[in-house]
């Protein structure tokens, strides 16, 4: 079974599995700055004293007067972008994703959130894939952090494109969001061109035995899974939850309705991410057998991405054995 030929629309023309096009989604992030400070005068950039690595010196750069280095005080630049929503800006905080989320809790919590404050996080070098930095600067807790907050819209990108997009179109929505991207290239899985929804999911690829839901990096795993899955004649969905709040309910009512199983796959803990907010809906509206792949109640080390990847269980040969186990709950 040749998974390439059940493309849903929302695939880039011609996927190479083998060979994919790689790119940063951090340069989306970039990228879509230039053009917000091409085309929104109210745009400003705080950075975090790691300008460089989240990409936003190129910003800095073309509108050096919209861009305010905060220094190593993410508490401070939360508090600062406050402040700047409050005169009417759109700010977009940048910061890695452990520092950005972490650190300054409080201030989110009280003055973005609770505030309703139309501030930006844009977190960058998040999940596993930040490799020799260590577990002190892989963020696996910063969907549930975030997400466990009202008012607050969670994003996680499964590539380049949607990063653009996802910046792009965060600023024509007046409320706060958070939006967590990656260091490392990664394959480019989405057309720029397909629709675009905050709330609603995408199926990359078709199918009827189990629905395999993922966001981020996960995504491409989950996607090489449903390939070796069909290999096998299991026939895998794929869908890409860009959006972890608001949960795309629908999506979920829908792939449960039609294969009768999930599977959730994520780079970050396996509580209060994607799996807790699919497994709350469905355990409630529509209980099906279903796995979770992520990453166990454990904290990083320091390694190579795709070897932290396997190592704490969320690469495609871990996806691969959660179809099958809950293939068997299925039946």
């Amino acid at each position: 079974m040749n998974y390439i030929h059940k493309v849903q629309g929302n695939v880039v023309e011609n996927l190479d599995l083998a060979n994919p096009e790689m790119k940063e989604t951090r340069k989306g992030f970039a990228d879509a700055l230039l053009e917000l400070g091409r085309t929104n005068p109210d745009v400003i950039v705080l950075g975090s004293d790691v300008s460089p690595s989240t990409r936003v010196d190129q910003f800095r750069d073309a509108f050096p007067e919209r861009f305010f280095s905060i220094g190593i005080a993410e508490q401070d630049m939360i508090g600062f972008a406050a402040g700047l929503a409050v005169a009417g800006k759109i700010p977009i905080a940048s910061a890695y994703g452990e520092f950005a989320t972490g650190r300054p809790f409080d201030q989110i919590r009280q003055s973005v959130a609770y505030s309703e404050m139309n501030v930006k996080i844009c977190a960058s070098h998040c999940g596993l894939t930040v490799g020799q930095d260590g577990a002190t600067h892989q963020s696996l807790e910063d969907v549930a952090l975030m997400s466990v907050l009202p008012h607050m819209t969670v994003v996680v990108p499964c590539d380049y494109n949607q990063t653009y997009r996802a910046v792009i179109e965060s600023t024509k929505v007046n409320k706060p969001f958070y939006i967590r991207f990656f260091r490392e290239v990664s394959p480019v899985i989405t057309s720029m061109d397909s629709p675009f929804v905050f709330g609603k999911a995408d199926v990359l690829f078709e199918g009827t035995d189990c629905t395999i839901i993922s966001a981020g990096l996960c995504v491409w795993e989950s996607i090489l899974a449903a390939e070796a899955l069909g290999k096998e004649g299991i026939s895998a969905r794929v869908v890409n939850m860009h959006t972890i709040k608001p949960l795309d309910k629908e999506m979920v009512l829908k792939c449960a309705k039609e294969t009768g199983c999930i599977v959730t796959a994520e780079d970050h803990q396996k509580h209060g991410g994607l799996s807790g907010h699919v497994a709350e809906y469905i355990v409630q509206e529509y209980p099906v057998p279903m796995e979770i792949v992520a990453v166990n109640d454990t904290f990083g080390e320091s390694g190579k991405g795709p070897e932290l990847f396997d190592k704490y269980g969320v690469s495609s040969r871990h996806i691969v054995d959660a179809v099958k186990r809950v293939l068997k709950r299925k039946k």
